[in-house]
């Protein structure tokens, strides 16, 4: 059962102590009750205020073991805080506005803070798009001078992949790709697309695999130009990304940290009809359970160039 606050005042109340946050983790963590991480057994034994026995194999976890929590030093009431002002941002946080809202000590640990929660935005196991899906691809960067279009030097290509519900824009999905070579652009549509699904692309040659490797493919525009005359949907989607990449982040996002905002924009896009924002704060602590730890040391590497 969703169980979430629906406003600040209620979120304050709820979560006013490590005690309430843990609870909450809990049952998040375990809806059906506590199973043992190592043998599955169902009973387990307090011990203290953090860690839990199993009543048969003596394992002992906490209910932050194996989370993005996990061998936090900051208390979990302030993670909670952290989640709720991301989510409660229609448009966003950035690390110098999580910084001042939850005086922390530096802007390093809110930028931190906001990448482990960025990786908790992706589903682990999630769905692939199904039924019709446009597909085509854009380049993000700064004007830089030098070739235009596909291969455009200094910027990034997103594949950008929309599936259609009844003509309307239903969920979509954002994959970094090295080229637009054929192995890179199927490599994305399979990662993305479930099989037997329609295909929609223009001419550009890199699809021309499509229905070899599954795909219903429909050429509906001709022309191949990165950045000109895109498919409707995904042109849409396409200046909704940039739009909110310079709004939010002044578009100082360097190349190698570029996935972790797609993953972002991708979370808030198909979530975008929620009604409540509790619900995207239930979700995303929810999906901060269900990943692996997050080393700070795998987020700040990597400055390479695109």
């Amino acid at each position: 059962m969703e169980d979430y606050p629906q406003t600040l005042m209620e979120f304050e109340a709820r979560f006013s102590t490590e005690e309430l946050c843990r609870d909450y983790l809990f049952r998040i963590r375990w809806p059906e009750g506590f199973s043992c991480p190592r043998c599955s057994y169902e009973k387990v034994w307090p011990i203290g205020t953090t860690l839990f026995q199993c009543a048969k194999c003596r394992y002992r976890t906490s209910v932050i073991a194996g989370t993005i929590f996990q061998d936090t030093k900051k208390p979990l009431r302030l993670w909670f805080r952290a989640i709720w002002h991301l989510t409660s941002q229609k448009y966003g946080a950035n690390a110098l506005g999580m910084q001042r809202v939850l005086g922390l000590s530096s802007y390093h640990i809110g930028w931190t803070w906001l990448h482990k929660l960025r990786c908790a935005m992706v589903r682990p196991g999630r769905d692939r798009l199904s039924g019709t899906v446009e597909v085509d691809e854009t380049y993000i960067g700064g004007e830089k001078p030098g070739k235009r279009g596909r291969g455009a030097a200094g910027k990034v290509l997103v594949v950008v992949m929309v599936e259609l519900i009844e003509g309307k824009i239903g969920r979509i999905r954002l994959k970094r790709v090295p080229d637009a070579s054929g192995p890179s652009l199927d490599g994305a549509v399979k990662e993305s697309i479930g099989p037997g699904s329609i295909v929609h692309t223009d001419g550009w040659g890199g699809y021309g695999r499509l229905s070899e490797i599954g795909y219903a493919h429909e050429v509906i525009r001709k022309r191949a130009e990165v950045g000109q005359n895109l498919l409707p949907r995904v042109n849409r989607v396409v200046a909704l990304l940039k739009r909110w990449l310079l709004g939010t982040y002044q578009g100082a996002v360097r190349p190698s940290h570029l996935d972790y905002y797609l993953d972002e924009f991708t979370f808030r896009f198909n979530r975008r009809r929620s009604r409540s924002r509790g619900k995207l704060f239930y979700r995303l602590v929810q999906q901060a359970v269900a990943i692996d730890p997050v080393l700070a040391k795998q987020i700040r590497g990597g400055t390479a160039d695109f």
